[in-house]
């Protein structure tokens, strides 16, 4: 890793770097970018017991990435399962370590919850996450990300 990179919870005086981060990772998956406000994230991230978990990947005081999971449910498994929502890295920090020590929080947190089981997604042409995530030991599922936005719908 970096050698001074430091993973830490996310904090409130991070939400604006936070959602800066945010809107460069939905750049890079070339994905729509529905920016939510900061006291709408907040809440997420800071109620008792916190929705969202957040951790930053701090350079120097710079926020060079993140990565956020919430608990959710398998029917399949009858278990709960960290899903790991979001994994980015600023381009210039990449291949230093850090999305594997962001990806390690998550997992920390997932066993401090006796949670076994992460889930994630990727897009397919992502071909340089797909490794990373394959050299961690993950393993993927053939399937289809569908999404359905109910705003100004009847």
């Amino acid at each position: 890793m970096h050698d001074d990179a430091v993973i830490r919870r996310v904090t409130q005086a991070d939400l604006d770097s936070l959602i800066a981060l945010m809107a460069e990772h939905a750049d890079y998956e070339r994905a729509p970018f529905d920016r939510p406000d900061a006291p709408s994230l907040a809440t997420a991230l800071f109620a008792e017991p916190p929705r969202l978990f957040g951790w930053i990947a701090d350079v120097a005081g710079r926020c060079v990435g993140y990565a956020s999971a919430s608990r959710e449910i398998s029917t399949w498994r009858a278990a709960d399962f960290l899903h790991l929502d979001c994994l980015f890295v600023r381009e210039a920090a990449r291949n230093g370590g850090i999305g594997k020590h962001l990806l390690q929080a998550a997992i920390e947190e997932a066993r401090r919850q006796k949670i076994d089981h992460l889930e994630w997604q990727t897009p397919a042409w992502n071909e340089d996450a797909i490794r990373f995530y394959r050299r961690q030991g993950a393993s993927h599922a053939n399937k289809v990300r569908f999404r359905l936005t109910l705003r100004n719908q009847p």
